[in-house]
């Protein structure tokens, strides 16, 4: 059987944590497994990286940007490689490149488009454990090294299984698994057994951090299960896998409503204020949004107002905030709004489940735990299996534990956070 490993950096965080992970690699060869192993840079390395370059240059230039990250994934690697041959079993490391991942060619944040794993076939082929630097390719175009974005060495570990044909994919972090909510801010959280592709993209794209989202966008894709589990302990973890089959079944026997809440403080809002209202405005307001390369997450367009106008909020990342202040302000005078408000001091939280698709009253049960926590919500979006509201960023806890306790999510144990970062 043909395994593919990923352990992040937490679990490599040091030496002694290096020893530890490569023992686990050795147990899993020795059980008879083929294993390719994808690694991310040591605890902090990446964020200390990125404060040398700024000390170095205020605006580093991306390649080299690049260039310079992708070091920290490399001596993960080889490390690993060194720690499991002293172990008497033979490991290869390798980069991105030398692994076969091209990328497009935007730096920072390129997309896979092929792996081509001719030397970690050959690798295993001949009995050697391989260790893959995560987060990395080559451009396809320009040859350049490139990095995938933050997190992004789950995405790694998946298109590799999927192009190695692994039986599963093991993504090994510092908790026990999936739970219903962040074990830090809800410390009775529950472990999820199993999990659907569905609901494990809505849980990353809405602000759970244990899995890279354009990683379950790809296990999906692939049909890649994946095994989430902890580097730290021996307990099942959680399997994200097609559960089509298994859904229908679950519903007729009441399964459970809401499998989570997941929160995201890395939002921000923006309030377009007096917008004439006329055919065509909110289109030319989104189109300068879009033509700044940001992406929107939650749009509310109130009722015109006397005099005609009306008010457009939307959600954006925090950080693309600036950028679309100033595409905003290229169109003020073309359209004719009075000014644009900005407040990044708000979250988003967020309950899923594939249950609420065929029960009644899950916004209304929703709605009524944060109303009954006392918090005021200003918006709200919803897909088939998700409610989303945005809510003051110094209550997204609150509301997120109201939330968890509405649906009986609560369990009577403590989750574990072995590291203290959840990754």
């Amino acid at each position: 059987m043909r395994v593919v490993q990923k352990f992040g950096g937490s679990s490599v965080a040091d030496a002694a944590s290096i020893k530890r992970v490569a023992a686990r690699i050795v147990d899993t060869h020795e059980q008879g497994h083929d294993v390719c192993v994808i690694v991310s840079a040591m605890g902090d390395t990446t964020d200390d990286l990125l404060d040398l370059a700024r000390q170095v240059s205020p605006q580093p230039r991306p390649r080299e940007l690049d260039m310079l990250l992708t070091a920290g994934e490399r001596m993960s690697a080889a490390l690993l490689a060194m720690a499991i041959n002293d172990l008497g079993y033979t490991a290869r490391s390798f980069t991105g490149s030398q692994a076969g991942v091209i990328t497009t060619e935007a730096h920072g944040d390129a997309r896979i488009i092929d792996i081509t794993p001719g030397r970690i076939e050959t690798a295993l082929e001949d009995g050697d454990i391989v260790i893959v630097a995560g987060f990395q390719g080559v451009s396809q175009t320009t040859k350049d090294v490139t990095t995938l974005g933050r997190g992004a060495s789950d995405t790694t570990a998946v298109a590799l299984a999927g192009a190695l044909k692994a039986s599963y994919c093991e993504i090994y972090s510092d908790v026990d698994g999936i739970f219903s909510a962040d074990p830090r801010i809800v410390p009775e959280a529950q472990r999820i057994p199993e999990i659907s592709y569905d609901e494990m993209l809505e849980m990353a794209a809405n602000g759970a951090k244990i899995l890279h989202l354009r990683c379950v966008e790809y296990a999906r894709r692939e049909n890649v299960p994946v095994h989430v589990r902890s580097s730290f302990s021996n307990k099942p973890g959680t399997w994200v896998i097609d559960m089509s089959s298994k859904e229908g079944q679950a519903m007729e026997a009441e399964a459970a409503l809401i499998t989570g809440v997941a929160h995201d403080r890395s939002e921000a809002k923006i309030t377009v204020v007096g917008v004439p209202d006329a055919i065509g405005n909110a289109a030319k307001i989104f189109q300068a949004v879009a033509d700044a390369g940001i992406n929107i997450d939650m749009i509310v367009q109130n009722v015109s107002v006397e005099g005609n106008t009306t008010a457009i909020s939307f959600t954006l990342p925090q950080n693309d905030g600036p950028k679309a202040m100033a595409a905003l302000a290229t169109v003020q005078d073309e359209i004719g709004f009075d000014e644009a408000l900005f407040n990044d001091q708000v979250g988003k939280v967020s309950v899923i489940g594939v249950g609420m698709r065929s029960h009644p009253g899950v916004s209304a049960r929703t709605f009524t735990a944060i109303a009954e926590a006392g918090i005021n919500i200003s918006m709200i979006s919803t897909s088939e299996i998700r409610i989303s509201v945005v809510v003051p960023i110094d209550d997204v806890d609150r509301a997120v534990r109201a939330a968890h306790s509405a649906f009986g999510l609560d369990g009577s144990g403590e989750a574990v956070v072995y590291a203290g970062t959840g990754r």
